[in-house]
C-alpha cells in the first residue's frame, strides 16, 4: 500500500464523514427533556446547553420560590420547548442517523427526571393530605411535623401542592404565640395577654380552614378555667363576658365564662374581705348581682354586700372620728352614718365623745367608749361657756386689801352636737349646764404685770354634778 504524505489528504483523512456526524433526531430530543441541554451536547451547540441549564435552573428556582402555577406553565412550556428545539435542529442535517446507545442513554435520563418529578409529587400530595388532616383534628403538632417531611425536591415538583402547607405551619405558629399570651392570662389573671391572644386567634380565624387548630387552642386556655385564684378567674371571665360576638368558634368561651363567673366573683369578694379590701369586695359581690341574679349564691352576695358595706361605714367613721379636732371638725363637721351601730336606748347606751375633753372625760367608764364600733352617739363638746349666774362673791387681794374683786360663778355651759350614729342625723341642737360649788374661801388664779383680778369664774362641779348634766342627753 502507497503511503500518502501530503499534508492535505492527511486532514482531509482525520475529518469524520458525513454520515458519521449525522444526529439522532430522537437522541437530542430525549437528551433536552432531561431539561439539561444534553440534546445541545450531542449537537455540538455548546452556547445553547448552556443557555439550555441556565434557563432550567431560572424556572426551576422560580417555580420552588413562587409555588405559583404560572411558573410550572412556564416551566413545561420551556421543557417541551426545548425538546421541539433539539429535534428540529437535529433534523435540519442532511442525514440522520439512528444511535441506540445514545437513545437508551437519553432515554434513561428523560424517564429518570419525569420518575423523579412524578414520584415528588406523588409524595407531596401525600404530605399535604396529611396535614389538611391533622389541621381538620386541629392538631398542629402533627401538620407542623407532617409538613417538616417537605423537601428541596417537593418545592421543585411540586411546590404548589406544598404551598397551602406552608400556611398551615405559619399560622400555627402564631397559634402558637396565642396560646403562649393565654397561658400567661391564666397564670397573672392580665387581661392585656388574654386580648392579645384572642386577637391573634381572630386574625387566624380570618383564614380560611383554621377553625379546628383556633378551636384547639381556645379549648386548651377554657379548661384551665377556673384558676387557682377566684380574683384572677373574675377577671378573666368578666373579659370573656364582655367581649364583642363574632359568631364564630371563640363565642363558645361566653358559655365558660358564664359556668364559672359566678363562683368566682363570690370566691374572690371573700377573699378581698379578708384582707380588709372592702370597696373591692363589694364590687364583686354586686357583680355576681348584676349579672347572676337567679344564681344559687345571690343570698350569700347580698350578704356580702351588706358586711362590706358596714365595713366600709366603719372605716370612714374611724377615718372622721381620727380627724375631729374640735367640735368643728372631723365627725362633727361631716357626720357619716354606720348602720351596725348599737340602737339607741336610753339607759344603756354608750356614746363616743369628741372635742372639748375637759367634762365629757370625768362621765362615768360605762357610758363612754372610744370604739365607733361600740358606740349609739357621737357628742360633739364645744369650750364651755358661761351658763346661768350662781353667786357673786367679794375677794380681797392679799397684796392689797383696799382693791377688793367681786367674782361672778356661772355654771358651765357645753355647747354640744348629737348624732345618733346608726343614722348619722343629729338629734338635737342643744347644750348642757354644769352646776357645781361657789364662792371658796380662796380663790386662786393665775395674775399677770397688771392685775386686773380673777374675773369671773365658773363653779367647780364634782362627777355626780357632770353626770347630772349629761343624764339627759344619753338619757340616763
Amino acid at each position: 500500500m502507497t503511503e500518502h504524505t501530503d499534508p492535505a489528504y492527511s486532514a482531509y483523512a482525520r475529518r469524520p464523514s458525513p454520515a458519521a456526524a449525522a444526529p439522532d433526531p430522537t437522541a437530542v430530543a430525549l437528551g433536552n427533556a432531561t431539561l439539561l441541554g444534553i440534546g445541545y451536547l450531542l449537537l455540538r451547540r455548546w452556547r445553547a446547553a448552556a443557555v439550555a441549564v441556565l434557563g432550567s435552573v431560572m424556572l426551576l428556582t422560580a417555580v420552588a420560590r413562587s409555588a405559583e402555577t404560572w411558573a410550572e406553565v412556564l416551566l413545561l412550556l420551556w421543557w417541551a420547548g426545548g425538546i421541539a428545539h433539539g429535534r428540529h435542529l437535529a433534523r435540519r442535517w442532511p442525514e440522520h442517523a439512528v444511535r441506540s446507545g445514545q437513545r437508551a442513554a437519553t432515554l434513561a435520563g428523560a424517564l429518570a427526571v419525569l420518575l423523579a418529578a412524578v414520584l415528588l409529587r406523588v409524595d407531596a400530595h401525600g404530605i399535604e393530605n396529611r396535614v389538611a388532616t391533622a389541621r381538620q383534628a386541629g392538631d398542629c403538632e402533627a401538620a407542623a411535623a407532617a409538613q417538616g417531611e417537605v423537601g428541596r425536591g417537593h418545592r421543585l415538583a411540586g411546590a404548589p401542592v406544598v404551598k397551602p402547607g406552608d400556611a398551615v405551619v405559619r399560622a400555627c405558629r402564631r397559634l402558637d404565640g396565642a396560646a403562649s399570651a393565654l397561658a400567661r392570662a391564666a397564670r397573672t389573671g392580665s387581661t392585656k395577654e388574654l386580648g392579645r391572644g384572642f386577637g391573634t386567634l381572630a386574625a387566624v380565624l380570618d383564614e380560611p380552614g383554621n377553625e379546628q387548630t383556633v378551636g384547639t387552642v381556645l379549648d386548651g386556655f377554657l379548661e384551665a378555667l377556673p384558676t387557682d385564684d377566684s380574683c384572677d378567674t373574675a377577671a378573666l371571665t368578666a373579659w370573656l363576658r364582655e367581649r364583642t360576638r363574632g359568631h364564630d368558634v371563640l363565642d363558645r368561651s361566653a358559655s365558660t365564662a358564664a359556668r364559672t363567673e359566678p363562683a368566682a366573683l363570690m370566691g374572690c369578694g371573700d377573699r378581698l374581705m379578708t384582707r380588709d379590701a372592702w370597696h373591692e369586695a363589694r364590687e364583686q359581690y354586686r357583680r355576681l348581682l348584676a349579672e347572676y341574679p337567679a344564681d344559687s349564691r345571690a343570698g350569700r352576695a347580698r350578704g356580702g354586700v351588706r358586711k362590706a358595706t358596714v365595713a366600709i361605714e366603719l372605716d370612714q367613721v374611724r377615718e372622721l372620728v381620727k380627724a375631729a379636732s374640735d367640735a368643728s371638725s372631723g365627725y362633727c363637721d361631716k357626720p357619716a352614718k354606720y348602720s351596725a351601730a348599737p340602737p339607741f336606748r336610753k339607759g344603756s347606751a354608750r356614746a363616743l365623745f369628741l372635742g372639748d375633753a375637759e367634762y365629757t372625760d370625768r362621765l362615768p367608764g360605762s357610758w363612754r367608749t372610744t370604739d365607733p364600733a361600740k358606740a349609739a352617739l357621737v357628742v360633739c363638746a364645744d369650750e364651755a361657756e358661761n351658763g346661768s349666774a350662781v353667786q357673786t362673791c367679794s375677794y380681797e387681794n392679799k397684796k392689797s386689801r383696799y382693791l377688793p374683786h367681786r367674782v361672778t360663778f356661772y355654771k358651765a355651759r357645753i355647747p354640744l352636737k348629737v348624732y345618733e350614729l346608726r343614722t348619722g342625723k343629729r338629734l338635737s341642737a342643744r347644750s348642757v349646764q354644769i352646776g357645781g360649788t361657789s364662792c371658796p374661801a380662796v380663790l386662786h388664779y393665775k395674775y399677770y404685770m397688771y392685775d386686773l383680778g380673777p374675773g369671773n369664774q365658773f363653779v367647780s362641779p364634782s362627777k355626780s354634778d357632770i353626770r347630772k348634766a349629761f343624764d339627759s342627753v344619753l338619757g340616763r
